[in-house]
């Protein structure tokens, strides 16, 4: 079985089987029998999930669990506002975008707002993959290259263009035709020259080396907070590297399917808090706070080229449901201001992170925008050797005391939280309250040699 850093690093062992109790093991079972080998479940005792409110999620013996982890329900689950406008549109029409309707075109407005000028154009899908995989496309065609660079834990989603482009899903080696380059990792550098002008050195050897190969350039595909890689929001790394990727007349396409939607606060977008512009720009997860509804953002030069040559059409790709579910998210995201939630609750979180690094070694670096953190763990602070088993440890105990995180990084030690944009004050202590439980427990069996 191939392994993937993004769904193992917090996996149920499937033969850990018989420690469950008998109703859980017996859906584990049926679960096996039906949905096949690849799947995943979370933590080494799943949660098994019923029903969701705001922050909380509620198992099925009613336990309470704070939610930092699930960013598809970013307005909350069950959001009343989000309910409505599904509800309503269902019970009114749900056809596709090849019948005028004006919903469609008042969000694409609404949503075009709030990106740069130049980025005036969107088209939709049902997921974030489907996105990256309509962005590849637009990109091959419109620079007639071939080379793709990426990050090396990369994620951009399941489909065969998609996964070939993503190190970090475990299905093998990259194509000669697809270059992975370190992120720009502040706490890990060692080079003389800034964070920034290394990853775009990177960059610039990878589009080097894809010529050499034969691969003309075709487009530089980030996560614009490199969600997957450990979470590392540096300053100057996306202008750096954008810019290099330019130089060999790459287009730079940010994937926003994580960061996006003012997760990072109140620059809204991951690569407007570096002051980036991309060429393209990929949407996804949190747009719909559950509904399945995505899409890509580019400037009309780009896609009338691809439009006069290639006719789009996607059956549920902004289809009226999506559609009402995506404004209502937008409608309560501005409306209620939650970019400007995300900074100051953000601001609380990691203040209180930065308290429990005090009182554990373990915790090696703290990395955050907004309302998305990377704490990275370490088993000794000295070398900085990746701390992946109390991290294991510590997410399991985090799931045991009623709060749900997870792990991302090529070595499985970087904590990666997420907290709904409507966090409150007392969510957010919550939160660094339970956190710091979980380590004094993960720090007991350490010291125990339990695992």
């Amino acid at each position: 079985m191939g392994t993937s850093s993004i769904l193992d690093g917090n996996r149920f062992d499937t033969e850990s089987l018989g420690a469950l109790a008998p109703a859980a093991r017996a859906l584990v079972e049926r679960r096996i029998n039906t949905l096949g080998t690849s799947y995943r479940l979370f933590y080494r005792n799943p949660v098994q999930a019923v029903r969701g409110l705001g922050t909380r999620l509620y198992d099925a013996e009613g336990r309470e669990y704070l939610d930092a982890y699930n960013n598809v329900a970013s307005v909350g689950h069950c959001n009343p506002a989000v309910v409505e406008a599904v509800t309503k549109q269902l019970s009114t029409l749900a056809t596709h975008s090849r019948y005028l309707q004006d919903g469609i075109v008042e969000y694409s407005e609404r949503l075009l707002q709030t990106l740069p000028e130049s980025l005036n154009r969107v088209m939709y899908t049902n997921s974030g993959s489907e996105a990256n995989d309509l962005a590849l496309r637009v990109a091959r065609h419109y620079t007639g290259g071939t080379g793709i660079v990426v990050t090396s834990e990369a994620y951009h989603g399941t489909t065969a263009s998609c996964a070939e482009v993503s190190p970090s899903d475990g299905s093998g080696g990259l194509p000669a035709h697809v270059i992975a380059v370190d992120p720009p990792n502040s706490y890990r550098h060692e080079e003389n020259s800034s964070v920034a002008e290394a990853f775009a050195a990177r960059v610039t050897r990878a589009f080097e080396t894809l010529r050499e190969r034969g691969h003309e350039p075709a487009a530089l595909l980030v996560d614009s907070i490199f969600s997957s890689d450990g979470v590392f929001p540096v300053d100057g790394a996306l202008q750096a590297a954008f810019a290099a990727a330019r130089a060999f007349g790459a287009l730079v396409i940010a994937d926003e399917v994580q960061p996006g939607f003012a997760r990072v606060g109140t620059s809204f977008w991951g690569f407007a808090r570096d002051n980036a512009v991309p060429d393209l720009v990929t949407l996804g997860k949190p747009m719909g706070n559950g509904v399945p509804v995505a899409g890509m953002v580019a400037n009309t030069e780009i896609l009338d080229a691809f439009g006069r040559d290639v006719p789009y059409f996607n059956t549920f790709g902004g289809s009226s449901v999506p559609v009402a579910a995506a404004a209502a998210v937008l409608r309560e995201i501005r409306e209620r201001r939650l970019f400007e939630n995300a900074e100051s609750i953000g601001a609380i979180v990691r203040a209180g992170l930065e308290e429990l690094a005090s009182d554990f070694p373990q915790v090696g670096d703290i990395r955050s925008a907004g309302l998305y953190f990377g704490v990275e763990l370490v088993a000794d602070p000295e070398t900085r050797e990746p701390g992946t088993a109390f991290a294991a440890d510590l997410i399991n105990a985090c799931r045991e005391g009623g709060l749900l995180i997870s792990v991302c990084g090529p070595t499985s030690s970087t904590l990666k939280i997420r907290p709904m944009l409507t966090y409150t004050v007392a969510d957010a202590e919550l939160l660094v309250e339970r956190l710091g439980a979980a380590l004094n427990v993960a720090t007991r069996l350490a010291k125990a040699g339990v695992a």
